[in-house]
């Protein structure tokens, strides 16, 4: 358990390994696997607490992470040189990458323990739960209402045309889930994809504005950068009509939140499906939290007790690969 970690007999640990929370139930897989190399594992518990954080990094050889707001220029600034850092997930957006490789140190990430298949699970659900309005059917029933069904319209899927911002991995296994309901038109804005690629999936590609016009469907499956920030903004929003559905499992920086719950309000889209928000974990101010055309998950769409254990071996693996070869499989911030 937690709790015995960083036990390696009496002898003084050859390496320092931090784990920062909120991680996972359990880090005995990551122990286990780092044992052999006289490596103690540490729990970082800094409960929000940045100052607490930062003298917990302090003289660590790897950090672990999986959620962190941002590990910046003054935190990589209190490992030691030519350590590590190691995300449990695809995204390394709060890791200061040019810090890290200017002070010799190599992020890595788990860009492959499987989470295509949770992910577009859960995006399939969102979907069907928002187009079905089954979460707002499930309170309204609850609270005593019946013969509800007409009184907000339900828009069959088959037929409808889906965009996809994004064709990595989890967009196509996305794709494959919702061609079973009969999905028809399949619009793609990817600029990374190649004609051929497009042709060989069956999908059209089109211009984010185009997706927003004609879609019905809408998921979001790509990285947060500066050029995808806040893609989903008061203008693209206006693009979209009544029948519009927007899904996010992506990235929560992709979507002005405060355009999308004026465009919601005002009844002016169909409603949204999020498992990711731009500020985490959500807060009382959040502008979405009282709307009923909203379903809001919270940022668990990668999570089965499969992935968890996956994603934990691979991250171990990445850092053992850091402390004997020096260079990780999934080196992200290469020099």
């Amino acid at each position: 358990m937690d709790k015995d970690l960083g036990c390696v007999g009496k002898r003084k640990a050859k390496f320092l390994v931090g784990i920062t929370e909120p991680g996972y139930a359990d880090h005995s897989v990551e122990a286990e696997m780092l044992s052999p190399l006289g490596a103690e594992v540490r729990i970082i518990r800094w409960g929000g607490d940045r100052t607490r954080l930062l003298e917990q990094l302090k003289g660590l050889d790897i950090v672990m992470l999986r959620d962190i707001p941002v590990l910046d220029a003054e935190a990589i600034g209190l490992l030691n040189e030519n350590g590590g850092i190691v995300r449990y997930g695809v995204g390394v957006d709060t890791v200061d990458l040019e810090a890290a490789r200017r002070r010799g140190i190599k992020v890595a990430n788990t860009p492959d323990y499987g989470a295509e298949i949770e992910v577009a699970d859960h995006a399939t659900a969102l979907t069907l739960a928002l187009v079905r309005r089954v979460v707002a059917r499930d309170a309204q029933v609850k609270s005593g209402q019946w013969n509800i069904a007409q009184k907000e319209p339900i828009y069959r899927i088959a037929g409808s045309t889906l965009g996809l911002f994004g064709f990595g991995k989890i967009a196509r296994a996305y794709l494959e889930r919702m061609r079973g309901f009969g999905i028809d038109e399949v619009l793609v804005y990817d600029p990374f994809i190649a004609d051929e690629f497009a042709v060989q999936f069956k999908v059209k590609r089109a211009s984010f504005d185009d997706i927003c016009r004609h879609a019905q469907i809408i998921s979001l499956h790509a990285p947060a950068t500066p050029e995808t920030r806040h893609i989903v903004n008061a203008s693209t929003l206006a693009l979209m009509n009544e029948r519009t559905c927007l899904i996010n499992t992506a990235r929560g920086a992709l979507v002005d939140i405060h355009a999308l719950a004026e465009t919601l309000k005002a009844g002016k889209i169909f409603g949204a499906a999020l498992d990711v928000l731009d500020r985490e974990p959500i807060d009382a101010a959040c502008p979405l939290r009282k709307l009923n055309n909203v379903i809001l998950t919270d940022h668990t769409a990668w999570y089965s007790e499969s992935s968890v254990r996956t994603i934990q071996k691979k991250a171990a693996q990445a850092a053992y690969e850091m402390l004997t070869t020096g260079t990780p499989a999934s080196w992200v911030n290469k020099w």
